[in-house]
């Protein structure tokens, strides 16, 4: 028995030391998965913690800026750039340079800008401010001064409110070698210079000083789109004054004999100024001549040669003023030329025959950049008149479009013109389309014999009726080519 206590004992030790040994294990199994649940607690706290702290993602980049970005931060490197087809820019360049004859100072034009407390030509222009402006350039001549009072026809002295004024019309460019530039000598010339400058107008043909005309070199420069425009302008006389001695070439003058008789071309310092120009390299080349005879209607074959002198200098057109009344445009198509000899009065007393009408010149240029060539392609023009006091209701003179006028006193519009000034004007549109006009021989289908008639240079049709001798018509309308 006491053996079998022994055992007994034996085992029951064994047994309990093994539940020892299983309840400690159980233990260092709960230690082991509370360890562990808390470092899966600590952890998520951590995950949650970095997640709600991180920065923002930033939006993603235009491909752009990402080039952008890595080359801040990367050293530079060369890369081959990728290919890219050129953009081609339209080689056609146009612009519309618009042209208007002379604007005379007299009393009467000084008077129609008569307002309360000063002077106003706005109501004087109203009508043609708006073509004038729409141009790239405007020009016209300007015969006159601007030396204080007393203004008007004594002085042919104006006041500088009617710079400001043709400024606010759209005049870019004012022609000031002719003969009325020295009417109130040096001092006269000077201040209508600095006047006209003042207003913002460019004055072209004549300067102040000697140092003047050395910066200026006879000539003016326009950059009009692209097309490089230079502008260059002489006069005949200076109204049968001389320039003082030494100062003769600051005044462009068409003649040696300019105080006199008109007959010798000053052929070298046209040349000069011309070939200043040339250095220039303009795409084409504007010359303002004051030339012709006032109230004549005829083309001296000294004007021809001047013509030709100026055209192998680089002239592509020429725009003529001082006769008063409008003459023949002649366009050349395929050289790109036109020569208007005379655009007549744009604004002044109107009191002789054929200086109330003219036109506003639109002459159209292109630049052609692919074949290097710059021409005339075409030329249009608005008709013009110059209302008196006495042909209008309001008592207002003024410079009006003929085309609107009419239609005005058709509709009976309150403001309409007196039936003597619409028949006028009637009138007027036909006068225009003959003077501007140039004269043609030609052959009469009848008798074979020469005929001469009157054709526009731009469409080539007839003006007016032709009679031959021979007893036949040839017809307004009719073209040229038919007789040929």
């Amino acid at each position: 028995m006491p053996q079998h206590d022994d055992a007994m004992k034996k085992r029951r030790e064994k047994r309990e030391a093994q539940r020892k040994k299983r309840e400690a294990e159980a233990r260092r199994l709960k230690r082991t998965l509370a360890l562990a649940a808390a470092v899966l607690l600590l952890a998520g706290v951590g995950i949650f913690r970095l997640v709600k702290n991180k920065p923002q993602k930033e939006p993603q980049k235009e491909p752009q800026q990402v080039q952008q970005a890595v080359q801040e931060t990367q050293a530079p490197k060369e890369t081959k750039p990728k290919a890219t087809l050129p953009v081609k820019q339209d080689p056609i360049t146009t612009i519309h340079i618009k042209a208007a004859g002379d604007l005379n100072i007299t009393n009467d034009v000084v008077n129609s800008g008569m307002a309360i407390g000063g002077y106003d030509f706005g109501p004087v222009f109203k009508d043609v401010a708006a073509i004038l402006a729409e141009a790239d350039l405007t020009l016209l001549n300007m015969e006159g001064n601007f030396v204080g009072e007393p203004y008007g026809t004594e002085r042919v002295s104006a006041p500088n409110r009617l710079l400001n004024d043709l400024r606010a019309c759209g005049v870019d460019l004012l022609q000031t070698a002719n003969s009325c530039i020295i009417n109130n000598g040096m001092i006269g010339l000077t201040s209508t210079l600095q006047a006209i400058r003042n207003s913002g107008i460019e004055p072209v043909g004549a300067y102040s000083t000697e140092s003047e005309l050395r910066v200026g070199k006879g000539y003016t420069i326009a950059n009009i789109q692209g097309v490089k425009v230079a502008f260059v302008s002489f006069t005949k006389g200076l109204g049968g004054r001389g320039m003082p001695d030494g100062n003769e070439e600051l005044v462009n003058l068409l003649y040696v004999d300019y105080a006199t008789e008109y007959k010798k071309i000053n052929t070298d310092r046209i040349k000069a100024i011309l070939k200043n120009v040339e250095a220039e390299k303009p795409d084409i080349t504007i010359a303002l001549l004051h030339w012709g005879s006032e109230y004549n209607d005829d083309i001296s074959p000294s004007q021809e040669s001047i013509a030709s002198l100026m055209q192998k200098g680089g002239v592509d057109v020429i725009i003529g003023s001082h006769p008063h009344t409008l003459q023949p445009i002649a366009f050349d198509e395929l050289k790109g030329t036109l020569v208007a000899y005379s655009l007549g009065d744009f604004f002044g007393d109107a009191q002789r025959g054929a200086t109330n009408y003219s036109i506003i010149l639109d002459i159209e240029i292109t630049k052609d950049s692919d074949a290097g060539t710059t021409k005339v392609t075409d030329y249009s023009y608005t008709p013009i008149y110059t209302v008196k006091e006495t042909e209008s209701p309001d008592e207002q003179r003024r410079v009006v479009r003929i085309h609107p006028a009419i239609a005005a006193y058709e509709g009976n519009f309150l403001d309409k013109v007196t039936k003597s000034t619409y028949e006028s004007m009637l009138y007027a549109l036909q006068r225009i389309s003959e003077r501007m006009a140039v004269t043609v021989e030609v052959e009469c289908p009848n008798c074979e014999k020469e005929a001469f008639i009157l054709v526009s240079s731009k469409t080539g049709e007839l003006v007016k009726d032709t009679n031959c001798k021979c007893g036949n018509t040839l017809p307004i309308g009719a073209n040229r080519r038919d007789y040929e």
